[in-house]
């Protein structure tokens, strides 16, 4: 007969399994059966005294509020991250690897000051070793660096970044900075990334993050309808109509007026265009108005 051989912790019991260290000084829970839960868990695991650091919150304001949760959470899906002396961090995941990119952001006139820049690479290290826990981002990493032309000032960020890195629960395996200022590291993957599991891929640009502008998509509609014109040339009376997203019409019937009238007058056809709010940026349909028939 089948029977139940193992099942997995809930939610709260995984959390005092894998999270709760001695570096942890309070756990707070906004559910009062959570909180008697998570004490009586913590009691047979660990000890009573480490029971007493779960308190229960009490107040009106929403506990991820009260703490500012909300915005750190809203932070991890950006692909900008402010650092505290005025540069950011570019993060960018790829199918082969995960790019992180250093800039001075506001103070480029500070790009020739070696004390600004390292200064600022360190703080980037630590960012960045953070960036990587809270994203659960795994595989190869790529740290491109702002250049530091001290072989010292190098070796300071490579050994503040393999300080930072043994705070993590991740294997985590580095490089040091080569002279082009980028450091290779690889973190172990244990789950997909916080990105993968929450956010899906955009239906507009397929995860490119963009799209066709309304003039290529004007240059792709052209040369499509000339291609529809020398084919039909039998058809003197031939009428094509033209569906198309309206971002795409305006551009169509402003700066590019002038070349559909020429294709017009060349051919000897009838154009007409119809704005579609719901077809793809990148779509459009060209049919025969009198029969339905699309080309």
């Amino acid at each position: 007969m089948p029977s139940l051989v193992y099942r997995e912790p809930n939610l709260l019991e995984r959390t005092v399994r894998d999270f709760l260290t001695d570096d942890i000084d309070e756990i707070v829970v906004d559910d009062p059966e959570a909180c008697k839960l998570l004490k009586n868990q913590i009691s047979k695991v660990t000890s009573k005294r480490s029971a007493s650091k779960v308190t229960l919150h009490r107040k009106a304001t929403p506990i991820f509020e009260h703490y500012g949760v909300t915005d750190q959470v809203m932070e991890i899906f950006q692909r900008e991250v402010q650092l505290p002396g005025g540069g950011y961090i570019c993060i960018d995941e790829t199918e082969a690897m995960i790019a992180i990119d250093v800039n001075t952001g506001r103070n480029r006139q500070k790009m020739d000051q070696p004390e600004y820049l390292l200064q600022t690479n360190l703080a980037a290290a630590e960012e960045a070793a953070r960036q990587m826990r809270v994203r659960n981002i795994g595989g190869l990493v790529v740290i491109d660096f702002i250049d530091m032309r001290s072989a010292k000032d190098r070796d300071q960020v490579y050994r503040l970044m393999r300080k930072l890195v043994k705070e993590d629960r991740a294997k985590t395996k580095i490089l040091p900075i080569s002279r082009l200022g980028l450091m290779e590291m690889t973190r172990q993957r244990e789950h997909e990334s916080l990105k993968d599991a929450v956010l899906d891929v955009c239906p507009y640009c397929s995860g490119s993050g963009r799209i066709k502008s309304p003039m290529t998509m004007s240059v792709e509609i052209q040369r499509r309808l000339q291609e529809i014109f020398k084919r039909q040339t039998h058809r003197e009376d031939l009428s094509i109509r033209v569906i198309i997203h309206p971002s795409v019409l305006a551009r169509l019937k402003n700066e590019d007026s002038a070349h559909l009238m020429e294709l017009e007058e060349k051919f000897g056809k009838n154009l007409t265009f119809r704005a579609d709010p719901t077809i793809h940026h990148e779509k459009f349909k060209i049919i025969d108005p009198e029969t339905g028939v699309e080309y």
